[in-house]
């Protein structure tokens, strides 16, 4: 079984199919994919913590799958524009596991982990796949990874 570590980037994956799909992702039938045949060594769900009931009934199912939520808090600044993202967390805990698994699965389409999933590639000869809305996933996140998979019907709610 290979070792496997799953990084999902909540607030993309909700925003993309939302905007594509005007569905949602579908965690249980992601995990069931993912983790097939797998040995899952660390799975973590990057969020936003807006403190409001919905969203803690959405983080425990997560748990309730096998994530661990990691939670940042929601700023809303004096200009009225908004702070809040992983993006550093998640290349810091997405590198350390690399050390120790054969896998890494990343779910986003921010062009801005291309480099990480490049560098998880070339310096831990990891296979690395990228499940992501087609046509909301950067072109160069796409190319750095050994298999990217679309985020389809059978992945959505």
């Amino acid at each position: 079984m290979k070792k496997t570590g799953i990084f999902v980037d909540v607030q993309n994956v909700y925003y993309t199919t939302r905007s594509a799909f005007k569905r949602n992702f579908d965690y249980n039938r992601f995990w069931a994919e993912v983790t097939h045949d797998r040995e899952v060594m660390t799975a973590n769900a990057y969020a936003i913590n807006r403190n409001d009931e919905k969203q803690k009934q959405f983080q425990n199912i997560l748990r309730a799958i096998g994530f661990e939520v990691k939670l940042k808090p929601f700023i809303q600044r004096a200009d009225g524009s908004a702070k809040g993202d992983w993006d550093v967390g998640l290349t810091l805990d997405m590198m350390e596991a690399a050390e120790h698994c054969d896998v890494l699965v990343l779910v986003s389409g921010d062009g801005d982990f291309d480099l990480l999933v490049q560098r998880a590639r070339e310096k831990y000869q990891c296979e690395v796949e990228v499940y992501g809305v087609e046509a909301l996933t950067a072109d160069s996140l796409k190319r750095a990874a050994d298999r990217f998979v679309p985020v389809m019907d059978n992945l959505l709610l």
